[in-house]
């Protein structure tokens, strides 16, 4: 009993240490020290380049506006899917493909990964890498974290997965009821500057009912914001990200996943 006892006790104690492994990454969700300490995970790429990205989608109430603008400006992004989302519209899935867009997953739900533990962390990665490589015929590579908060179990979770994290340099606040076109432009263009990656939403599954109206009319604007400043638009595979040395064989495709082995 006393062994027991003292297992127990050992146990206990060694609690808070591994809630604090778990829960270290989630420094890297205060914007200012991750891009100045964490470039890579904060998508940074060529000086002369941003990188486009949406998250949340695809919806089918919103995605295919988004798809229509892109086309018409001639910019290709990369699109973070929810797992649940993309099985519940799986031809707007290929429509994102079929234009050329990368394709990244976003977890199949849009939970905290902080508040989960190693198995449920790589089960829910698992499915949504999953789900989408069937969806496309190509395996992702791209994961961004829900809230984009990290934790030892995602980091571990993704590196078994064959997926690389990355998260954003600038982003519009547009999930926000008060979100406009305005504000949307004026946050994301506030730490615009080359190298870096926008996050915007193109659906409003877990933000503000129709917050994507104020993402859509701002997107414009905020491409010609781009332009005027010299930076092409693109995916993160035009973007030299993720650095060679960190990719895969056969890695990025055209819509910048891997072939299935």
């Amino acid at each position: 009993m006393n062994a027991v006892r003292t297992l127990r006790t050992a146990a206990l104690a060694a609690l808070p240490a591994v809630a604090a492994v778990h829960a270290a990454p989630v420094v890297s969700t205060f914007g200012p020290l991750r891009n100045r300490a964490m470039p890579g995970l904060s998508g940074r790429g060529r000086p002369d380049h941003v990188a486009l990205t949406f998250d949340d989608g695809p919806d089918p109430r919103s995605t295919p506006r988004f798809l229509r603008l892109l086309d018409e400006r001639g910019v290709r992004a990369t699109f973070f899917l929810l797992g649940d989302q993309a099985v519940r519209a799986p031809g707007l899935v290929g429509e994102i493909a079929a234009a050329g867009h990368e394709i990244g997953v976003h977890g199949w739900l849009h939970r905290p990964l902080l508040l989960r533990g190693p198995r449920a962390t790589y089960g829910d990665l698992a499915r949504a890498r999953d789900a989408v490589g069937s969806l496309t015929g190509r395996r992702p590579v791209l994961f961004r974290p829900p809230y984009g908060v990290m934790s030892a179990s995602a980091h571990l979770a993704a590196r078994r997965l064959g997926l690389t994290p990355v998260l954003w340099t600038c982003w519009g606040e547009d999930w926000r009821a008060r979100a406009s076109p305005v504000t949307v432009h004026r946050t994301v263009t506030a730490d615009l500057d080359g190298g870096g990656t926008i996050l915007l939403h193109d659906s409003d599954c877990t933000s503000a009912p129709g917050s994507w109206r104020a993402t859509l009319g701002a997107l414009p604007a905020i491409l010609d914001t781009c332009e005027e400043r010299g930076y092409a638009v693109g995916r993160l595979c035009d973007h030299g990200w993720p650095p060679a040395r960190r990719r895969r064989s056969g890695t990025p495709s055209a819509h910048g996943s891997s072939t299935v082995p």
